[in-house]
């Protein structure tokens, strides 16, 4: 029998990876998370290297029913700005393991049926959590679960374990001809 068949629910738990440069990785996660709830899943999302609060999905999901929020949880793991290899501190580390932490455990106890690691990738990337954990982790998920791991500059190994890969990249962006982010488009 294929390891990627599970009759007994009749639903497939894949490892997707959403990369490269480009602009929507989050997006197209949190567009994959709102399918999901309104299939009644489970879902989770850990957003490492984001702690700040002036997102426009925490806000669209903090007004979620209160039918939708027994079905959804969302882990802020990051202090409030962008890490980058020249500003890593040891919050941003704590954070990232705090991160990790809550979401090795519940994929472990197979709480929910998707689990999105948004930045996770760019955390690997930075040395702020261990890389073979991770694989081990998402390697030995319950069957039936998906996993999403988004950001930049996905390791070869996490590409390896996965089903699916898309990297985003930039064809033309606005931000090429001076435009800066704005409020409920990039965040």
């Amino acid at each position: 029998m294929s390891e990627l068949h599970n009759p007994q629910f009749g639903k497939i738990g894949y490892i997707q990876v959403y990369t490269g440069d480009g602009k929507g990785k989050t997006t197209a996660s949190l567009g994959l998370a709102l399918r999901a709830l309104g299939r009644g899943w489970n879902v989770l999302i850990i957003m490492f290297t984001k702690g700040g609060h002036n997102y426009g999905e925490l806000e669209s999901f903090a007004n979620l029913s209160q039918d939708l929020k027994k079905h959804f949880k969302i882990v802020n793991a990051g202090s409030d700005r962008i890490v980058y290899s020249n500003n890593i501190t040891d919050l941003d580390r704590q954070e990232a393991q705090r991160g990790w932490k809550c979401a090795k455990e519940a994929i472990e106890k197979d709480e929910f049926q998707l689990v999105i690691l948004d930045e996770i990738n760019i955390a690997l990337d930075l040395g702020l959590i261990d890389l073979e954990d991770v694989l081990q982790t998402i390697k030995n998920k319950p069957q039936d679960m998906e996993i999403v791991l988004t950001g930049r500059r996905a390791n070869e190994k996490i590409i390896e374990a996965a089903h699916l890969v898309s990297e985003i990249k930039p064809v033309k962006h606005y931000w090429d001809i001076g435009a800066t982010a704005r409020e409920g488009i990039e965040y």
